[in-house]
């Protein structure tokens, strides 16, 4: 696919779901407006960043563990699969969110960050929760 910068630009920033790219030290370099309204926080506020400011305290050590993994092989286990996760809201919500992860690469095939594209899905995942918590009774 060929398209210019500023188109890129554009449509990356009107996605519905939140893109979140981090450089390969695990700042944020990149995040729009679907990303600030999920997690709360301005392009200002997360940009320059590190990913532990929507990663559970509880969760970072994992992460780090494989996103280290990821930059160092070129290689992710989860690259395309939608995975679910937990994330942190600015107010201090916890969140679940479907990701998808993606490493990024430059011409030369160097790794450069990894991209990961956001949906919510707490709604669902609680709701789904009652029902189970409610038994078959309930369905």
């Amino acid at each position: 696919m060929t398209i210019s910068t500023n188109t890129a630009a554009q449509i990356l920033e009107q996605l519905a779901d939140a893109l979140i790219f981090a450089d390969t030290d695990g700042r944020i370099t990149g995040w729009n407006h679907a990303a600030a309204e999920l997690f709360g926080y301005g392009a200002d506020e997360a940009l320059g960043q590190s990913l532990d400011l929507i990663i559970p305290e509880r969760l970072r050590a994992a992460h780090w563990k494989g996103f280290q993994a990821a930059i160092d092989t070129g290689k992710t286990r989860l690259s395309g699969k939608p995975t679910l996760t937990k994330a942190i809201h600015k107010d201090g919500r916890k969140l679940f969110v479907e990701m998808t992860f993606a490493l990024v690469s430059d011409a030369t095939g160097k790794v450069i960050g990894s991209v990961a594209v956001a949906r919510d899905v707490t709604d669902k995942v609680e709701q789904e929760r009652a029902q189970s918590a409610a038994g078959p009774a309930s369905r």
